[in-house]
């Protein structure tokens, strides 16, 4: 079973002292992990730990079992910033993490045209990146992370930036492309309402430590109309007076 462990995990900058203190989670396969708090509590080092990115002082990472101590070929990332190749087409883009490894083949091909149907963008394959909205470069950039088929997927607040319309529309396709291909997600964001839409769930950070966690148990598909109803409003109020009454 895949799944993803980070077993008490410490990192300190030389120029802020810890900022991630005896961190312990467990995501299941599957599992959309949403990390939360206020900013400067750690989320983003975390995020950085278990991808492999940083290497802890002290801890360790384990994917389906194996010892992490850089990224891994079945991890994926969308960070806030789409960063796309402006001289690629939308498809090459796309298609960059593979090419970057091995040919291209025409079944890759196909993969990139089916999942640029999925994120709303099938027209716009051959469109260059500086020709797309900040909604669309997200897309692709998600579709980019999820053409190798991740076991698990590490996004930093990646829709922060797009209005609210354009972000709630970009969870519905992001949500159900995860469900599709069974990817697990740990995800950062300052967004209660986003993190409760998104996510099976919660922890809640503060001060480098992982102060709470909680289990979301609203109905999937989640459609958007799901925002309106008193059992998310409930989850919403519930995770904001728990980051309110942090020590």
């Amino acid at each position: 079973m895949n799944s993803l462990h980070l077993e008490s995990l410490r990192y300190a900058y030389p120029d802020r002292g810890t900022v991630v203190n005896n961190v312990s989670l467990h995501i299941a396969p599957g599992e959309f992990h949403c990390l939360i708090g206020r900013s400067g509590c750690g989320k983003t080092t975390l995020l950085k730990l278990a991808a492999g990115l940083q290497m802890p002082d002290q801890g360790r990472v384990l994917l389906n079992g194996r010892l992490i101590t850089k990224p891994a070929a079945e991890m994926g990332f969308v960070f806030q910033s789409p960063t796309l190749l402006d001289w690629l087409s939308v498809v090459d883009n796309i298609l960059l993490p593979l090419s970057l490894h091995r040919k291209v083949t025409v079944a890759d091909q196909h993969q990139a045209e089916q999942l640029l149907v999925q994120m709303g963008l099938a027209a716009l394959g051959h469109v260059k990146p500086q020709h797309l909205s900040g909604g669309q470069q997200s897309r692709v950039a998600i579709a980019r992370a999820l053409i190798t088929r991740p076991t698990v997927l590490f996004m930093d607040e990646p829709f922060a930036s797009l209005d609210a319309m354009t972000r709630e529309e970009l969870q519905k396709d992001f949500l159900a492309l995860c469900h599709a291909q069974g990817t697990s997600v740990l995800f950062v964001t300052h967004d209660i309402a986003e993190a409760v839409y998104l996510a099976d769930q919660v922890s809640i950070m503060h001060q480098g430590e992982i102060f709470a966690q909680r289990s979301l148990e609203l109905s999937r598909p989640r459609e958007p109309a799901i925002r309106y109803t008193p059992s998310f409003n409930t989850l919403c109020a519930a995770l904001r007076d728990a980051m309110d009454t942090t020590p």
